[in-house]
């Protein structure tokens, strides 16, 4: 009785699935700047259509822009410091937690940012009709987890040629842009426009989320801490 064969064929993977998702997230927030960039200088659409603001979400105006915010930024510097931090801190996290769970927190962290922004908006009236655009917040989450998971993992800021502990740099880091956006004001200056309310909400959501795994997976989060050290 002759044999018989099941050919396979080996699936062809499509321009997305041949990088790794932190990767595909950083490719889609510079091809996101320079598409939204260009619609606004255009007139096609507006700063309110795509920059999160307090005064608009809480009028049931834009809520899209939760989303949208989190792939503009105010100019390349703020976009090229946030993505060469996201391809260090996201690669890494991505590694941890794999793939989907990944996308999933990434995502989460940036809306819990947004929504920290707006409801804070309250408190501080100055950020009631802010705009606020970046990829920060969700990258505050990243941080915070990692200061959990790894807190003894020796990390380099910019501009600090010596390694710092990861469970000190990323509280470090919030008052560090905090200090920075205050500076001015000692020269009679006004202060730099950073969302540090956006920034603590991704960092609380990455703290939480960061209580919860070592809480539910003792050991391998036990394991993890001690291998990055």
């Amino acid at each position: 009785m002759p044999g018989i064969y099941q050919i396979y064929h080996k699936k062809k993977k499509n321009l997305w699935e041949k990088f790794t998702i932190n990767t595909n997230i950083i490719i889609l927030n510079i091809v996101c700047y320079f598409i939204f960039y260009v619609l606004l200088l255009s007139g096609v659409l507006s700063i309110d259509s795509i920059a999160i603001k307090p005064a608009n979400i809480l009028q049931g105006k834009y809520i899209w822009t939760f989303l949208t915010s989190m792939f503009m930024h105010g100019g390349i510097w703020h976009l090229f410091v946030n993505m060469l931090s996201l391809f260090f801190v996201g690669s890494l996290l991505q590694k941890i937690l794999g793939a989907k769970r990944y996308l999933k927190f990434y995502l989460l962290s940036g809306l819990f940012a947004g929504l920290l922004f707006v409801l804070m908006s309250l408190v501080w009236m100055s950020d009631f009709n802010a705009y606020a655009v970046g990829a920060s917040g969700a990258l505050f989450g990243l941080i915070g987890l990692l200061v959990l998971l790894t807190p003894n993992l020796p990390v380099y800021l910019m501009f600090i040629p010596i390694p710092i502990k990861m469970k000190y740099a990323g509280p470090g880091m919030l008052i560090v842009l905090w200090l920075i956006s205050q500076a001015p004001l000692l020269f009679g200056g006004e202060q730099i426009s950073i969302g540090h309310t956006a920034h603590l909400g991704g960092f609380v959501a990455g703290l939480a989320y960061g209580i919860y795994l070592r809480n539910k997976y003792k050991n391998k989060t036990r394991m993890i801490s001690k291998h990055f050290r």
